[in-house]
């Protein structure tokens, strides 16, 4: 898979693009990353970038110019093209899952007020937003997105089940994954000297009656943190 980025501010991007499942995404040659600076297509000497909006209004809008470029270089008979933005559909797992199937995507951060309509019309097959909130720009989004989706690149996770039993995944109907415990089997708080202990069913070593715990444990947690997933 490849993943392109366009945005203003690279820097937001480089540096978790290069550790921990980034990094070794990318050095075992599963996911190449591009970060691109859109000043790179910009306008004259100035590479201007923006412009005021018609019509009047506060902020500045990105030009149709350089986008048209940068998409037009960086553009693939596989590309699909994603603007991240306050106003588009909420990112959600099915979504990661869908785009994880892609073997190009482009990924736009808006800034400012956002970018000329002409873009959105011609140059984005969808829109995302990972929240009914406001950010100063789409590059967090954008680290968002494709955390989210090279999960779901085979062979990045170590455990394929890693992304298919967990939190909104299929199997468990898209609810809340069950808890997780370590070593110790017993653990004294500290601070009421309470010994808490492992569920006994999880050191049985009978699978049936764990995959049965666990499955009522995230129903149990849905219906308690998120009933509007139930």
């Amino acid at each position: 898979m490849k993943i392109d980025v366009v945005t203003l501010f690279p820097d937001y991007l480089t540096g978790p693009l290069g550790q921990s499942m980034m990094r070794k995404a990318s050095e075992s040659g599963l996911v190449e990353f591009g970060v691109h600076d859109l000043r790179q297509w910009g306008i004259g000497k100035r590479r201007t970038v923006d412009g005021i909006p018609y019509g009047g209004g506060a902020g500045m809008v990105l030009r149709p110019e350089p986008l048209f470029r940068a998409f037009t270089e960086l553009q693939s008979p596989d590309m699909h093209r994603i603007y991240l933005t306050p106003q588009g559909k909420r990112f959600e797992q099915s979504d990661a899952e869908r785009l994880a199937k892609h073997k190009h995507l482009i990924l736009l951060a808006g800034r400012y007020e956002g970018v000329d309509g002409r873009v959105r019309d011609r140059l984005v097959d969808e829109e995302l937003s990972i929240g009914d909130y406001v950010l100063t720009g789409g590059e967090l989004p954008a680290l968002v997105v494709i955390d989210a989706v090279v999960r779901h690149v085979p062979g990045v996770l170590g455990d394929e089940r890693s992304s298919q039993e967990e939190t909104f995944s299929e199997p468990l109907g898209g609810g809340l994954e069950y808890p997780h415990y370590t070593r110790p089997e017993i653990f004294k708080d500290p601070q009421t000297g309470k010994q808490l202990k492992v569920p006994d069913v999880l050191l049985t070593g009978h699978h049936a009656d764990i995959e049965k715990w666990r499955k009522e444990q995230s129903k149990a947690a849905t219906r308690s943190r998120r009933p509007d997933l139930t």
